[in-house]
């Protein structure tokens, strides 16, 4: 591997192996299909108490493939499926990222790992606990799925868990980006992943977060629209693996797009009300304008953090406006959310894909359901229909509880 030469903020960073698991599907093609037809994985479950009035509406991903890795010291598929669904999701992903991008079988490489996960201990404790178990009295039975996935693929360099509620994966992929620019990692999988959950979604609906809805599933997420009530959760995983480019072109691996620079903030107003002065998330943007070194107008698409809450997608449309400047109402702007339900803590990784997706397809995804955009929401809407464009830079915005504020800049290859 080589020695980075240039800055650290311009060090373009390759992905070169994905690996996901989604409302919409398991690998990138499906997801990307899924994504510009327009097609929600939302319907109707029935995770919690059966008898109450309301329908519950989510998101979840049926099956999950189990993924064995590269290594002897890998789980079998024996122990993986004892795992639990967090780590199933995670694991697999980012498997199957590691060996897409042809490293898994280079030895001598320091590769690193970043999960975003969101209390993660509190989803191990539930799971095991709705199970029968006590791993809540002793967690020493119970290490952190960081450490678990590195162990099972071999990995020898550095191991963590970012927790940054809604934006923990793009804080992951942030943390990542550092890491290969500073050169202290060869190369390192990051992303994250969550899992729908009885807690969590007794949780989330206590807050009033979530959308009270019940007609119609493929319809309750709104984002953007007038009649948006809250968000829909969903769950999933997805990880990537990301290197130097000059490295990844020296070996001429395949290019999935370039992480090119994140910005992060933090509001420092409320625990879990967005703030409806978008002054820091602001800034979120414009820091990864500034970390990628590029203007508003070289921006092609954003894909938007809105979840449909009222609050929280009216602060967000300011947010970009306020950053991008004139540019603003030419730069088309969609929720995949819209589709994908809220993956939460995996939220930012699955968006990625979607900027990927537009790559790929030079289409953009469509905001679903978007009947009547809100006046308080005055963006270049991509409405219901995917939408062809010239697609070369993208932002895509995660705003977590907790004020945690990014901003992913990512490229084509």
């Amino acid at each position: 591997m080589t020695t980075p030469t240039t800055s650290p903020a311009r060090l373009p960073v390759a992905i070169t192996g994905m690996g996901m698991h989604t409302p919409l599907g398991h690998d990138f093609q499906s997801v990307a299909e899924a994504l510009m037809a327009g097609r929600s994985g939302i319907r109707e479950i029935d995770l919690v108490d059966s008898s109450r009035a309301l329908r519950q509406f989510a998101a979840p991903v049926d099956p999950i493939p189990i993924c064995e890795g590269h290594s002897s010291r890998s789980l079998g598929r024996g122990e993986a499926a004892h795992a639990s669904r967090l780590e199933q999701l995670c694991g697999s992903a980012t498997t199957t990222a590691y060996r897409a991008s042809g490293l898994a079988t280079r030895p001598g490489l320091r590769v690193g790992l970043v999960l975003g996960i969101g209390a993660e201990q509190l989803k191990t404790w539930e799971a095991d606990f709705l199970a029968g178990g006590d791993a809540v009295f002793d967690g020493a039975r119970q290490p952190c799925i960081a450490a678990r996935i590195g162990q099972s693929l071999g990995l020898t360099g550095p191991c963590i868990t970012v927790a940054a509620a809604c934006a923990s994966s793009g804080y992951a992929l942030a943390v990542a980006h550092r890491w290969i620019s500073s050169g202290r990692v060869d190369a390192c999988l990051a992303g994250g992943g969550d899992v729908i959950s009885p807690l969590a979604l007794a949780a989330f609906y206590n807050l009033r977060a979530l959308s009270r809805r019940d007609d119609d599933p493929a319809k309750a997420s709104r984002p953007f629209d007038k009649a948006r009530d809250g968000f829909v959760m969903g769950e999933g995983a997805a990880m990537f693996m990301l290197e130097r480019e000059i490295d990844a072109r020296s070996r001429t691996a395949a290019i999935h797009g370039l992480l090119a620079g994140a910005g992060m903030s933090s509001d420092a107003s409320h625990m879990v009300a967005p703030c409806a002065e978008p002054a820091e998330a602001t800034r979120a943007i414009e820091r990864a304008l500034a970390d990628a070194g590029v203007t508003p107008d070289a921006i092609d698409y954003v894909n938007a953090h809105a979840a449909g809450t009222p609050v929280g997608d009216a602060a967000e449309a300011l947010a970009i406006r306020r950053a991008l400047g004139d540019a603003a109402d030419r730069v088309p702007v969609s929720s995949t959310k819209s589709m994908s339900g809220h993956l939460v803590s995996g939220a930012s990784a699955f968006e990625a894909v979607a900027c990927l997706a537009a790559f790929d397809r030079q289409s953009l995804p469509p905001t679903i359901n978007l009947d009547d955009p809100d006046e308080a929401c005055p963006l270049n809407h991509v409405a219901h229909q995917a939408r062809p464009a010239r697609v070369r830079t993208a932002l895509s915005n995660s705003f977590g509880f907790g004020g945690s504020n990014l901003c992913l800049v990512l490229k084509a290859a």
